[in-house]
């Protein structure tokens, strides 16, 4: 709660000045929309999961649309999930064939659904500007 008081406090505020003066400046982004690859399991470490939530928060943050593979579970899940609860704009590629297994639980922001994996990769390909892998299985590479 004290972190989010001192973040909201103007640039003015005494608890904001210090030697240095710093400045929280948010610059344009490169990139419209990043394409996220990940696994559709939480991992084996926990790091993987927090580098999960950081990332999508990262995104939001500099005004970063998701693409990503759909799934609502697992590192894809979180990453959607930080994007979304955000108020960044999300887009799910999947094929016909995986989306009842793939999608559990609530889907977020925007679903194109396509006929195969190639299909689902090329789309990716042609909606993002950048591509970022975090860990996950051969459905990743």
């Amino acid at each position: 709660m004290m972190e989010n008081s001192r973040e909201q406090q103007p640039e003015s505020s005494p608890a904001n000045n210090n030697s240095k003066k710093k400045k929280k400046m948010k610059t344009a982004a490169r990139f419209r929309r990043v394409c996220v690859v990940c696994g559709s399991s939480p991992g084996k470490k926990a790091s993987y999961q927090v580098a999960a939530v950081q990332l999508g928060q990262q995104l939001v943050e500099r005004g970063i649309d998701l693409v990503d593979g759909g799934g609502s579970v697992g590192l894809m899940g979180l990453v959607s999930r930080a994007v979304h609860g955000g108020g960044g704009h999300v887009v799910g590629v999947v094929p016909n064939g995986v989306l009842p297994r793939e999608l559990i639980g609530e889907t977020l922001g925007e679903v194109r659904a396509v006929g195969s994996m190639h299909q689902r990769k090329a789309e990716m390909a042609r909606e993002s500007d950048a591509f970022i892998a975090l860990p996950g299985g051969y459905g990743t590479l």
